[in-house]
């Protein structure tokens, strides 16, 4: 909690007895602030910003130490890459979905006019330079682009479909750094395991090309 005021009430406040001891230990600052309302409520967050940074960065070292706590235990209740990572979701089984803030990849929607077939790509710049990737591999037919969005953003809009929470995190401290460069930057923790080998993907709906 950040107390942000232009008086002393705020520091009264914050050593009153009145002051919900519950509220009065989740203070990590004293604001000054210039203004009233809704200007000085943005004030507030400027001043604070260093300070906030700080406790976003150290939450996510806890989360991603809670993930990496996961796989040296060998739970299970884990997945990373691309393609597990929907898979998980598709079954309902990720409860806490983690993405990297400059995840490149993109969610690409293709359809085969001759046969009416859709066919779903998730390609990294370079590989969408590949126009291999827009043929039909049956037929040789160039399919239509249908829909184009990052795959980040398309999972924040559909995340809560999923029954998942989001957490989109930075490669600012060690362990999202390791996260990135060994993960591919996607993955989650599992509300149980899930066989991977076990699970059959329709070819024809899915294609997987990333290497993520």
């Amino acid at each position: 909690m950040i107390l942000a005021g232009s008086a002393d009430f705020k520091t009264e406040l914050s050593q009153s007895d009145m002051f919900d001891p519950r509220l009065q230990a989740t203070i990590i600052k004293l604001v000054d602030v210039s203004y009233g309302g809704e200007n000085g409520f943005n004030q507030a967050i400027e001043l604070s910003a260093e300070c906030l940074a700080n406790v976003k960065f150290i939450q996510e070292k806890k989360l991603i130490g809670r993930y990496f706590d996961e796989i040296s235990q060998d739970t299970g209740k884990y997945c990373f890459g691309v393609k597990d990572t929907l898979a998980a979701l598709e079954l309902g089984a990720v409860e806490t979905l983690i993405c990297w803030e400059n995840l490149d990849i993109q969610r690409i929607v293709l359809k085969n006019h001759a046969s009416g077939e859709e066919k779903i790509l998730h390609l990294t710049p370079e590989e969408e330079k590949d126009r291999s990737h827009f043929t039909d591999s049956d037929s040789g037919v160039e399919m239509e682009l249908v829909d184009s969005m990052p795959l980040l953003e398309w999972l924040a809009n559909n995340y809560k479909s999923f029954g998942a929470s989001l957490e989109i995190i930075t490669d600012r401290s060690q362990e999202g750094s390791q996260f990135v460069r060994g993960f591919g930057g996607v993955g989650g923790m599992l509300r149980y395991t899930v066989n991977f080998q076990s699970i059959e993907v329709n070819e024809e709906d899915y294609d997987y090309d990333s290497d993520y």
